[in-house]
């Protein structure tokens, strides 16, 4: 039985930031466990048999931390593609640039009234928030109006989060969704001007080879191999005994574990049957994420695009993402070649439909969009299931989190990341990372996690 003052399991960012961190301070006694034989976890790329590099979904890399900004630049050097992000939706047959509320002239004029008059009868409500703001779906219509709500915000997030949008809590927004100035847009409306800055996100990076995955594959190799266990998946945790149970019959002993993996999969992996009520309350969506590789270049309409989001029906994905765009080593030869990818969420709330014809819906879709022209050859399709995509912020959840992540520490496990923490508004890559860095110190010396327990704070950039 290998023994180990610390065990992480899990090679994704946050995985590979606590190891990070520990080795970097000196801490040699621990072990990482990860059931793929590659790092990267939801974060992870792969090329396939084509050329074609591919994400696990549209992933950008930006950042709320100097510290992981240093990591970055650390692990892959001068080796990024930097962007300016040109995000746009495509609604009523054309795209407008996001956000979506600041730039309601490129709208028909009816849409567009009726946006700006759910906005005025907002205002002569009084005060924000003025009838009372129960779940996300009342907040989206307390803030934006009925126009904006009807036109993009309710069918864009009931899409994307295939979850009940009065059955989500609101809370978690922040950074997340653009809020309005009325004046502001009717500016923008009068003076016909675009007005697509807003957000931590409006400039990202991307590594120039490798897709995402070639981040955590740099930062791993980086540390001892010796103590990066693949091919390991964890089978069973005995939170008395301290002991991990791999699949393959290796035992780990451990005096604190750190676990990544989804955490209502943790307490069933652990046995801990009176938090199985909490956990039960945990949900999450899936996504199905489709790469399109494609012959020629792509159409003037997107060589400058980096993502486009689907409110309308019958788009089956919510976006679609130019990936040859991030960087030209996403395809085989960029004088050549371009490529697509495109995300279909789904849950028990909303189930795919003909999940067996998907592929040929999704191309469908990119057809009637106009994203793929009709001279374009189809030479590479991949599809890849997520079960676990999106961690879902419902009206249940913090309360569940509360007790369970209290129990869990009582037994000297502490369960971050994306999907290990469940908080949907601190999973971004750099904020999983943190995570991981920050259960690190907090382990050694007692320092706080700003990230886990105060997001809002780290999302202002407090």
């Amino acid at each position: 039985m290998d023994r180990h003052n610390i065990v992480i399991i899990g090679a994704g960012p946050t995985g590979l930031g606590a190891a990070w961190r520990l080795n970097e301070r000196g801490h040699t006694d621990w072990v990482l466990l990860e059931s793929h034989a590659f790092p990267g976890g939801l974060s992870a790329s792969h090329r396939d048999p084509h050329g074609f590099t591919w994400d696990i979904g549209g992933h950008v890399l930006f950042s709320h931390y100097e510290y992981f900004d240093r990591l970055m630049d650390c692990v892959l050097g001068d080796q990024w593609v930097f962007h300016e992000r040109q995000a746009w939706i495509w609604i009523q047959d054309r795209f407008v640039p996001y956000p979506f509320q600041y730039n309601i002239r490129h709208l028909p004029g009816d849409a567009q009234w009726e946006c700006v008059l759910g906005l005025v009868r907002l205002r002569r409500q009084g005060p924000p928030f003025a009838h009372p703001v129960r779940s996300f779906k009342d907040w989206i219509l307390a803030t934006f109006g009925e126009g904006i709500a009807r036109h993009f915000l309710l069918p864009y997030n009931a899409k994307v989060w295939a979850w009940p949008l009065d059955q989500m809590d609101y809370r978690w927004t922040g950074e997340r969704v653009a809020v309005v100035d009325l004046d502001r847009i009717l500016e923008n409306i009068v003076e016909a001007r675009d007005d697509a800055a807003w957000g931590p996100n409006n400039q990202f990076r991307f590594p120039l080879h490798g897709g995402t995955g070639a981040i955590w594959h740099a930062l791993a190799a980086r540390l001892p191999q010796e103590r990066i266990r693949y091919n390991t998946t964890v089978a069973a945790i005995d939170p008395q005994r301290r002991i991990v149970y791999a699949e393959n019959g290796d035992r780990y002993e451990y005096e604190r574990l750190i676990s990544t993996m989804p955490l209502d999969r943790l307490v069933a992996c652990a046995g801990l049957e009176h938090l199985r009520p909490a956990a039960d309350k945990l949900a999450h969506n899936s996504v199905q994420v489709f790469g399109i590789g494609l012959s020629g270049s792509p159409p003037p309409s997107l060589a400058a695009k980096c993502w486009m989001y689907f409110p309308e029906p019958q788009f089956p994905f919510f976006r679609a993402t130019v990936f040859s765009n991030y960087s030209p080593n996403n395809v085989p030869d960029p004088s050549r070649y371009w490529s697509l990818m495109a995300e279909v969420s789904h849950s028990a709330h909303r189930p795919l439909i003909a999940p067996e014809d998907l592929a040929s819906q999704v191309i469908e879709g990119l057809r009637a969009a106009r994203l793929i022209p009709g001279g374009a050859t189809v030479v590479s399709r991949m599809e890849y299931s997520a079960p676990y995509a999106y961690p879902i912020p419902t009206l249940e959840r913090d309360a569940a989190l509360e007790v369970i992540q209290r129990d869990l520490e009582q037994l000297d496990i502490y369960s971050r990341g994306r999907f290990g923490a469940w908080k949907y508004e601190v999973g971004n890559q750099d904020h999983s990372a943190m995570q991981g860095v920050e259960i690190a110190d907090r382990l050694l010396d007692g320092t706080p996690e700003t990230t886990l327990d105060n997001p809002e704070k780290v999302n202002k950039g407090g």
